[in-house]
């Protein structure tokens, strides 16, 4: 059978997904609920970045003044939920930010959401796994369960042994076992993973409730002096482009709503439920990410979190509550497994609607038969996180994936302005109000922030999106849905 002629750059930019057939694909269950929508934004989200990356920002970047910080990226994250709200209620079908881009931006926009949102995910759920690792290392060290050294730690990290000696690790393989488990849990099937992430979720909630309760009676008001550190003459440390930094920094911490997106094939009643999931669980991490940083930074001065991996564990030595340690190691690994299951939950899906598009291997959107999730796709992201989590120290990556996620935000929000002019008369379950104001404000918002993100983060990205320009180049848009005359319009069964 001849193939048909391969399509040009232009006009692999001008074609979009035609909204009217996207309700044509099928091949996974509509289960989920508002509830359970809520509970899975809230797992993804609340994890490193609060546990972890409070610390860092404050001490490095902006001081106790970090909470504005917070509030800056809920701000930026509330304009684009909002608009992921809007496109999630009009199309409601797997693929998030990457499927709303197709539609309204064409495939070539598509593509480079599409690929943004794999390094996103996939680096993002590796370095998830590597600190989950090592708080897991830290609770079994505590009860008298010592794990080998080497098989904890990457070649690439030095370790000093307890007889003097210097050497390397091998494979962090808790990490990597972390990757299998969440993995074949998704793999079982939506439903059980939903139940394991509000069981989760709830145990995560009660250890942080029991740390700002406990920790608001031992707050030293001259911690917060100054509230915000005079800049030091370089830019991003302290002042206001330091607090801009710490929220580019943090940013980090709102992945999980985008998850929420992902699952809208999934959910029972998209339209109403979408958005109930996506700013309900915004609104409760902003509120929790507040409190906990206000709290934190009122017992442990921002001085003394330089260089501190573990400033939690820190935090509650200035208590008397010495036993709340454990209790939040557990609360920590508790909320380091639900970000595992939303973003490698994300990842699967995202990978699921660019295959079922053409652009990516028809194998990644086949279902299973019994359990009707995307089997295949979730086994290759379980195979490429584990070597990632396992063999690599990548927790420098973790602006990397702030601005993927702020990337994915500036384009959906453009998304929701080009699709009321391409599409005017669709009806809108859910529609943002104002006009094209908060769309424009998110745009302006999340990209302010990416701004006062380092040289070097913006080089590993620009890096990352010519290697996918490549592989889209060579493979993507010659073998596109759209670009095939007979199939453009038909979407693979699952």
């Amino acid at each position: 059978m001849q193939q048909p002629p391969a399509p040009g750059m232009l006009s692999s930019i001008a074609r979009r997904l035609p909204l009217a057939n996207l309700e044509t694909t099928q091949g996974l269950k509509r289960v989920l609920g508002p509830g359970n929508l809520v509970a899975l934004g809230v797992g993804a989200t609340i994890g490193a970045g609060l546990f972890s990356l409070t610390g860092i920002a404050a001490s490095e970047n902006a001081g106790p003044a970090v909470v504005l910080s917070f509030i800056v990226a809920a701000i930026a994250c509330g304009f684009a939920g909002l608009c992921y709200s809007e496109l999630s209620s009009m199309i409601p079908i797997a693929g998030s930010a990457y499927t709303y881009a197709y539609v309204t931006l064409g495939e070539l926009m598509a593509w480079i959401i599409g690929w943004d949102l794999v390094l996103e995910y996939a680096v993002g759920a590796a370095t998830v796994a590597v600190s989950w690792s090592r708080y897991v290392v830290s609770l079994l060290d505590s009860w008298g369960i010592v794990l080998p050294a080497r098989l904890t730690a990457s070649p690439f990290e030095t370790l000093h042994m307890a007889d003097g000696s210097v050497t390397h690790g091998i494979a962090n393989l808790p990490a990597a076992a972390a990757i299998c488990a969440v993995s074949w849990v998704l793999i079982r099937g939506i439903s059980q993973s939903a139940m394991v992430n509000a069981v989760i979720v709830t145990i995560k909630l009660l250890v942080i409730a029991a740390f700002i309760g406990f920790g608001l009676s031992y707050i030293n008001p001259e911690n917060y002096h100054p509230y915000l550190p005079p800049n030091d003459g370089t830019f991003g440390h302290f002042g206001l482009s330091g607090v801009m930094r710490a929220a580019g920094t943090i940013f980090f911490a709102y992945v999980g709503f985008d998850a929420v997106s992902t699952t809208a094939q999934e959910t029972r009643n998209p339209a109403r439920n979408m958005p109930i999931g996506i700013l309900g669980s915004l609104l409760v991490c902003t509120l929790v990410y507040v409190a906990f940083a206000t709290v934190m930074t009122g017992l442990v001065n921002y001085r003394d979190m330089v260089g501190d991996a573990a400033p939690v564990a820190t935090a509650i030595n200035r208590t008397p509550y010495h036993w709340l340690q454990t209790a939040v190691k557990i609360g920590i690994i508790c909320g380091f497994t639900s970000v595992l299951l939303g973003m490698l939950l994300g990842q699967s899906r995202v990978f699921f609607a660019m295959s079922r598009d053409g652009l990516l291997p028809r194998l990644f959107s086949i279902t299973h038969p019994r359990y009707q999730t995307p089997w295949l796709s979730n086994l290759f992201f379980m195979g490429l996180t584990c070597l990632l989590s396992a063999f690599l120290p990548i927790s420098e990556l973790g602006h990397m994936t702030s601005i993927g996620t702020l990337l994915a935000f500036v384009l959906v929000c453009a998304g929701v302005i080009a699709l009321r002019r391409i599409s005017p008369d669709t009806p809108r379950p859910f529609k943002v109000p104002g006009g094209d104001i908060i769309p424009v404000l998110g745009i302006l918002s999340c990209g302010s922030v990416m701004v006062f993100l380092d040289r070097m983060t913006w080089l590993r990205l620009i890096v990352w999106l010519a290697i996918g320009m490549i592989i889209y180049v060579t493979y993507g848009r010659t073998h596109s849905r759209l670009a095939q005359p007979k199939e453009g319009n038909t979407a693979p069964q699952g």
